[in-house]
């Protein structure tokens, strides 16, 4: 199983930015994964952001920190995950990361995921 995370970027405090992961592998069902983002400061623990579970239109989780402003999204195409950041803000930058979790259900927890991509650089200037 193979996660690419993209989207990433340098935007300013208060712009959008849409952060795509697909996901790939020939046993890889992806309909039935729940797939999450993750972020990392520096000097940071790796901090859950947003998780979807594995059904079209499926249940999703928010950490308290984005509720309100992300929105995790199963998206159009074929295997891929979104995550709309809106009103970014200088603490949200930080390497995002997507996973797949080996389970239908949505989680906050890390160690519920078993596949992780190689991540996408977010950088909010003030």
């Amino acid at each position: 199983v193979q996660l690419q995370a993209s989207g990433g970027g340098l935007v300013q405090a208060g712009d959008s930015l849409t952060l795509s992961c697909a996901a790939s592998g020939r046993s890889f069902d992806f309909d039935r994964f729940a797939m999450g983002w993750f972020r990392q400061a520096p000097g940071k623990e790796r901090e859950f952001v947003a998780s979807i579970s594995a059904w079209s239109g499926g249940s999703t989780a928010y950490s308290d920190s984005v509720k309100g402003r992300f929105t995790i999204s199963r998206g159009s195409a074929r295997n891929t995950v979104y995550l709309q950041m809106n009103s970014l803000k200088p603490e949200d930058m930080a390497v995002y990361y997507c996973a797949a979790a080996r389970s239908s259900w949505y989680s906050r927890y890390l160690t519920d995921y078993t596949y992780w991509g190689p991540g996408t650089q977010v950088t909010v200037s003030s």
